[in-house]
């Protein structure tokens, strides 16, 4: 999003206009920089087999994935219900990994009928899988390396309290149940959690993988997850994805000279490929002046993007529509009724009733882990591509909040 003549636009696209047209709340996507992260993503890993599995979960709108589609990219998935609307996105079933964690194995069965890649996490639905499938369906099997990354444990998934994988120390147990009933396991897997600033981290977690490796004769991929940490504030220290590409290239490389013939590599981005492309764009209801604070109320609230208050998440807040304005100091707040804070003390250009603000960084699970708490609508969302404004979701409306109610007489 760049000022122009005091007016903010993406791709030449004017974020006001695009408000009028679809009124707000709206969240607005950047094509333009989503091709830009897929792309530094390729120019990472040059000399090794990769493929790029984008994170579903992140953001779902079946426009992007058909535009992850279009620019190579394949597709991660966490529930049953994402791997059809991949399927129906147009990728094909064996670009499509399934990694779900504490599903039923009637999930996994209908995975297996719709012919994806399965990810297994956890040993009693690998014993389960053995007894039904011996050898006749290639798995994935998800580690757990036993390493906290990121810092917040809310959002690292690979220390020793996690739920997700299987632990690294049940490795004994693990090769037994493979071997009691003939698994074929093709691909080995580890997601450490979000926000991973050093190329230490991952290649800590690589050789734990590489170790195991040794123990799965029959490999043909590694898969590295995701955790990439991008830039949330000006200034913010993000993951050097160049440096990494370097590291982990030649500790891959070597592993594949090892192991006796070359792997692919596999990770699954869903923030770095989305997040900084996504802007959140919200009406300012009222200015509330207390004794302590000055609260710019908007349209909006942790219904839409609870990310704040989940994780305490910094998203940069913009006023659109007061450009040139003298700055001052407001908490912006929703109109939900629970504390519903989306940034507090900022200093921002003056806001009057019925400013647009932005909220930067809001590709990734902001939508995704929208709700209608308060009986509110979803909002509508808009994707720029090539210079053009497309409408991808409708904002919902009351027949949506009232489809699978059932009216009974009492």
């Amino acid at each position: 999003m760049e000022l122009v003549k005091y007016r903010y636009q993406i791709q030449g696209v004017d974020m006001l206009g695009l408000v009028q047209e679809y009124g707000s709340p709206l969240y607005v996507y950047d094509g333009a920089k989503i091709e830009e992260q897929v792309n530094a993503m390729k120019k990472a890993f040059p000399k090794l087999n990769l493929r790029i599995k984008y994170a579903a979960k992140s953001l779902t709108n079946i426009s992007i994935l058909k535009l992850m589609k279009k620019l190579g990219v394949e597709l991660d998935v966490v529930s049953i219900q994402e791997a059809h609307i991949g399927l129906k996105a147009g990728f094909a079933p064996e670009e499509i990994l399934f990694t779900p964690n504490c599903v039923s194995f009637n999930e996994i069965r209908e995975a297996i009928k719709l012919g994806v890649m399965i990810n297994i996490d956890n040993i009693s639905i690998l014993e389960q899988f053995g007894h039904e499938f011996h050898n006749e369906i290639p798995v994935c099997i998800r580690l757990n390396p036993h390493i906290m990354a990121g810092g917040n444990k809310n959002i690292s998934v690979g220390h020793i309290d996690s739920k997700f994988g299987i632990s690294i120390l049940q490795m004994r147990h693990l090769l037994r149940v493979i071997k009691t009933n003939n698994i074929n396991v093709i691909g080995l897997h580890m997601h450490t959690g979000s926000d991973i600033l050093d190329a230490e981290v991952f290649l800590n977690a690589a050789q734990i993988l590489f170790d195991a490796a040794h123990d799965f004769p029959d490999l043909q991929f590694i898969d590295f997850g995701s955790g990439f940490k991008v830039a949330y504030r000006q200034g913010d220290v993000t993951t050097d994805i160049v440096d990494l590409g370097k590291k982990l290239a030649n500790s891959f490389q070597n592993f594949c000279k090892d192991y006796g013939r070359e792997l692919e590599i596999w990770f699954e981005p869903g923030k770095y490929l989305v997040s900084e492309a996504g802007y959140f764009l919200v009406k300012t209801n009222v200015i509330k002046t207390t004794p302590a604070t000055v609260f710019a109320g908007v349209d909006s609230g942790l219904n839409h993007n609870i990310r704040p208050m989940m994780y305490n998440a910094h998203h940069d807040i913009v006023n659109l529509s007061n450009t040139n304005g003298t700055q001052r100091v407001y908490t912006v707040v929703g109109y939900i009724c629970e504390t519903d804070t989306f940034g507090t003390d900022r200093k921002l250009n003056e806001i009057r009733e019925g400013d647009i603000l932005a909220m930067k960084n809001a590709g990734a699970y902001c939508f995704a882990m929208s709700s209608n708490y308060n009986s509110r609508f979803k909002p509508a969302e808009a994707l720029i591509y090539n210079g053009k404004a497309q409408l991808i979701r409708k904002r919902e409306e009351m027949e949506d909040l009232l489809r699978n109610q059932i009216e009974v007489e009492l």
